[in-house]
Parts: structure tokens; sequence; C-alpha cells
């Protein structure tokens, strides 16, 4: 089995801890664990056992979980250590060698990736920009890519990089495409929950019999390290990926479990899911800002999710190449930052918008003097 390289995880891995500014970082600034924990909670965690939990994820854990999708139980989540455990076994359940899988592009590389390499033929599909402030998914071209080879229609909603998030005509339209050929509809739905304007992202679960979900902690709740993901789905393929779990992480870590089942408390969750929109949209303001006395930088505004694309203007030979402008970023100034190339967009950066006010500051400012664009006055 051939496996391409992941440009942007690589990318990241490299030089994340090297630069002084990090702006490639997808979600919000992470939470210290005295941040997440009260002085109730800390005798039963300090008395957790360091012993194998409940592999498919605590009983308490997945009905939490199955409380933010309408209709579910516990019985149709299963943990994984992070939305890419989940994203790579819901690929090794759906895709066979010689399948077709419909990809929404851009998109956070892994599921294609990943697909790509179990043998399946990408058909994609990509989101177009709407009259400059909107990038809208076209379902006639969905249409015209499914076939009765599909396997799945994949997509991450709220989307990375663009943070467009679908409307609900656009997630019934891909239901019902999906359903004429008898294909899963498989959406990434990590960012749900980060949205800017405070309106939850509608999901896709429950509305086709053939709806797997991924999701988790990483993002939208600021706690990436603690490396908790699920997927949610039919019982049956829910038990079919229990038995792919049991061949790579097999468990969630112990304390992992108990934290993730505090910040999924009511309470709590409502806490990291308010904090997490207000630092997105505090950022953003000062993005919109930066970018507005800036005539060869363009933005979008993002509508959920932890990251924004910028597009700047090809104008000068050291910027026509998204890598190479990265590299000189990285370099010269130490920000990191993505380049579009990583997600097949050339002339754009991918920039995290929830990290610390003072750092995206400080990092804009040397992103400016690298793009050559003195503000307006």
């Amino acid at each position: 089995m051939q496996i391409s390289s992941f440009d942007l995880e690589r990318w990241q891995s490299q030089y994340e801890h090297e630069v002084e500014v990090n702006l490639s970082e997808s979600g919000v600034h992470p939470l210290r664990v005295r941040e997440l924990v009260e002085a109730d909670d800390l005798e039963a965690l300090l008395g957790q056992p360091l012993e194998y939990t409940q592999t498919n994820g605590t009983l308490e854990l997945r009905e939490r979980i199955a409380a933010l999708h309408p209709g579910a139980t516990a019985a149709n989540v299963l943990v994984s250590n992070g939305g890419a455990e989940a994203n790579f076994l819901v690929c090794w359940r759906l895709v066979e060698p010689g399948d077709e899988v419909v990809v929404i592009q851009p998109t956070y590389m892994q599921v294609p990736g990943v697909a790509a390499s179990f043998g399946a033929e990408l058909r994609v599909v990509w989101l177009e920009v709407e009259k400059g402030h909107r990038w809208r998914l076209d379902l006639d071209a969905v249409r015209a890519a499914v076939t009765p080879r599909t396997s799945c229609i994949a997509l991450c909603n709220p989307n990375n990089p663009t943070g467009n998030r679908l409307t609900e005509d656009e997630l019934i339209g891909l239901c019902n495409i999906a359903a004429g050929v008898g294909c899963w509809l498989f959406v990434d739905e990590i960012y749900r929950g980060a949205e800017l304007d405070g309106h939850q992202t509608p999901s896709a679960w429950g509305r086709y019999e053939r709806v797997l979900v991924t999701g988790g902690l990483s993002k939208a709740y600021g706690l990436p390290g603690l490396r908790v993901g699920w997927v949610v789905g039919p019982v049956a393929e829910i038990n079919a990926l229990w038995g792919r779990h049991d061949y790579t992480t097999i468990a969630p870590g112990a304390i992992n479990d108990q934290l993730a089942r505090l910040a999924l408390t009511p309470s709590r969750r409502k806490r990291l899911i308010a904090r997490t929109r207000r630092q997105l949209r505090e950022n953003q303001t000062y993005v919109e800002a930066w970018v507005g006395k800036r005539e060869e930088v363009f933005q979008i505004p993002p509508e959920a999710g932890g990251v924004t694309l910028l597009r700047y203007s090809g104008t000068t030979e050291s910027m026509s190449s998204s890598v190479q402008l990265a590299e000189k970023i990285r370099a010269k100034y130490s920000v990191l930052v993505v380049p579009g190339a990583h997600f097949g967009l050339e002339y754009h950066l991918r920039i995290g918008i929830g990290g610390q006010p003072e750092a995206l500051h400080d990092g804009l400012t040397r992103l400016g003097w690298a793009l050559d664009t003195p503000p307006k006055p």
C-alpha cells in the first residue's frame, strides 16, 4: 500500500515548536488542566486507576456525546483517540480498492489521503466562491460526480480551511444525492460548536440512514491534548468500527476519558463553547481590520472554526508558490502559516484565528512585512 505524504501535518510537526509565532494552529488556545478541573473533581481524578478503560469509551462519556446528537444513544457512539483516528477508522470501514470517493474540497486532507491509499479513486468537487462573500457547494456538481461505484461522499462541516458551513438545504441535498445511489455520507464535524455567530452548525446525523459523523474535543473545546474523538452512526456500523478500533489503539486513556466526561457535563460544555466563540469573534474582528488595510490581501470571513484563508496577490515571482512564500515567512520572520498548496489552493495561506490575541497581532504584523503590503494610511 502506497501512502502519500501528509504535507500539512509534516509541515506543522517539523516547525511549530521552532518559530516565535505559530499561526498554523487550527483550534483555539488550549486550556490548562486547572481551567477544566474544579476542586470537587480532584479526588476522583487522583483516584483514577491507570487501567484499561471500556475500549469503546465509558458509558457515561458515550451518553454525553450522544446527547449532542438528537436521537442517538450510547450504542451509536464509538470513542477514539482523537478525531484523526475516528476518520481513519471510517475510511478503513467504508473504502475498498476500486471504490470511488467523492470529496468536497478544499478540505483537511487526511480523508482523501487515506482513501487514496486504500485504493479508492477520488472524484473531487470544489466549493465555489459565491459573490466574493461565501463558499458555496454546487449540488449539481456533486450529483454529477456520484456513480454506482461511489462508496461515500466525504466532507468536513464546518469546513477546514475555509471556515464555511453548509446550510440545511445543502445538507438535505447531499443526503438525497447519497440516497440516490445508496452510498454513505461521511461528515467530519469536529468544528461543530465553534461558530462565530453563536448558532450551532446543523449536523448531518439523523438525516439519512447511511450517515457517519466524526467529532472530538480538539477544536471547538480547546482540548487537543486529551486526544478524544468519536464516531456517531448506526449501531451495526459502530460495532464494525469498534472491531477495527481493537486493531489500532484499543482504548482511550483512562485519564483522558475522565477529563472528557468533565468537559461534556452540560454546564462546563456551555462554558467551553462560549470561550471558544468569544475568542474567535474577537480575533476575527482584528483579522478583518488587518485585511481591510491591505489592497493585495483578501478574505472571505469564516463562519465557524479556528482557521481562515487569506488570498494574496501573486504579482511577484517570490510569491508565485504558496509553499515558497510560507517558507519565506517562516525562515525570515519566524511565523508559521500553512501554504494553500497543502489544500490544492495556490495564492492562499491558512492562518489560525483561535490563538492568543497578542500572538495573532504580532504574527499578522510580520506577515504584512513578508507580503510587502504596507497598510493603508
